[in-house]
């Protein structure tokens, strides 16, 4: 008995038409943008062994993957993320290759997270890897292009920043587990401040303790870096806060007016192979980040390539829902012209249609025995132009 041979898995969508058309140009433009700044394209498998995602630091838990096996029984995972297989790529084919690396990508990924409502398990992302320098510099770049990304969607949009480094160096001077860890990283990922405040308290007291209840709730503009000197006495945290106030101040430049720049030093991003610097984006009138990134200096070691990198991927699934919220998706293109074949002349009506298709005109070959049909047809689509092919090419308006 079918059950499910109607619908589509959960988490994923048939698009139809002017969807279609609202993916493709959020993907060109962004395509085009990247490249403009001199990153090449790359794509990875669809498949990839298990194994390119269980390093020593697990980074996507085995539950949220969706896995098969090949032909020999050996586990693959359909890809869940496109900066680790850029990162095995780097480390093999590209290991020398001449630095600095700009790369970017347009592809899917897969991952499920079964306690959300409307979510999507087929992503596309697009975005850039810059590999190889940990210069300042290349952090701007990134933001740099996040911007001109967001820019480039038409909407008002904002970015954020922030800096794992605080945080893993707060939570660092906790005596508690990795699991602990987790759960804290949670709760100040979410501005959970109750559940984060009673989890803290069940751990004990004191600066720390303090200055991680605090951690979510700093977030704004330049104010949030004497909030955070004055609640966080640790030398290595303010060379860090130091480090970002500059980023932060080259940002808003670099941004102007056309976005808002932000500081958030509560962004703690689940997926910890971040180092630095992290960003966000989003878009005005949709409340999740459509933009996400950050350095990533020691991901590609991992793979036997010790090199730094910094690089972000926009969700332009989110993107198409916020065009999709304002009402903006585009009409289908209607033919210019439907070509009809007389009886013997098909294969002239075919040539015509091509030689109207070299003018730029879209042009439809009429599927209809009767002439009568094909005008109906033309009424109905709203098609202005009928061209009947009998000999004499003569045409109907």
């Amino acid at each position: 008995m079918r059950n499910y041979d109607l619908i589509t898995p959960e988490g994923t969508k048939d698009l139809l038409f002017g969807e279609c058309i609202v993916r493709r140009n959020v993907e060109n433009t962004l395509l085009g943008l990247f490249k403009s700044r001199g990153y090449s394209e790359m794509i990875t498998p669809g498949l990839e062994f298990f194994d390119v995602f269980n390093l020593n630091s697990s980074y996507f838990p085995q539950e949220n993957l969706y896995k098969l096996t090949d032909t020999k029984g050996r586990l693959l995972v359909m890809r869940p993320d496109s900066t680790m297989p850029i990162a095995r790529v780097v480390a093999t084919r590209l290991k020398d290759a001449v630095l600095p690396l700009k790369l970017c990508y347009d592809q899917k990924v897969y991952r499920t997270e079964p306690a959300l409502k409307g979510r999507s398990d087929e992503i596309v992302q697009a975005g850039i890897e810059l590999i190889g320098s940990q210069l300042r510099i290349a952090d701007l770049e990134v933001i740099s292009t996040a911007v001109d990304s967001l820019k480039a969607l038409g909407m008002p949009f904002s970015l954020e920043i922030g800096h794992i480094g605080i945080f893993k160096a707060l939570v660092g001077k906790l005596d508690v587990s990795d699991h602990m860890k987790e759960k804290i990283r949670s709760r100040i990922e979410n501005k959970n401040f109750p559940a984060l405040n009673d989890l803290l308290d069940s751990i004990g007291s004191g600066p720390v303790i303090d200055a991680l209840k605090k951690l979510p709730a700093l977030f704004g503009g330049e104010e949030v870096f004497e909030k955070a000197e004055e609640l966080i006495h640790d030398d290595t945290i303010t060379g860090l806060l130091d480090e970002l106030r500059e980023i932060y101040r080259d940002a808003s430049e670099i941004c102007g007016s056309d976005g808002e720049i932000t500081v958030d030093l509560g962004i703690v991003n689940k997926t910890d192979y971040y180092t630095g610097l992290i960003i966000k984006g989003y878009l005005q009138g949709h409340g999740e980040e459509v933009l996400s990134g950050g350095r990533y200096d020691k991901l590609i070691s991992e793979f036997g390539y010790d090199v730094p990198a910094v690089g972000f991927a926009v969700n332009v699934n989110a993107i198409e829902k916020v065009i999709a919220k304002n009402g903006e998706l585009p009409s289908v293109p209607t033919a210019d012209v439907v070509v009809f074949a007389e009886p013997g002349c098909e294969a002239e009506a075919f040539k015509t249609a091509r030689k109207l298709r070299e003018q730029g005109l879209i042009v439809e070959n009429a599927l209809f025995e009767e002439l009568d049909s094909v005008r109906e047809y033309a009424m109905e689509r709203k098609i202005p132009k009928v061209v009947v092919v009998d000999g004499s090419d003569r045409e109907e308006e």
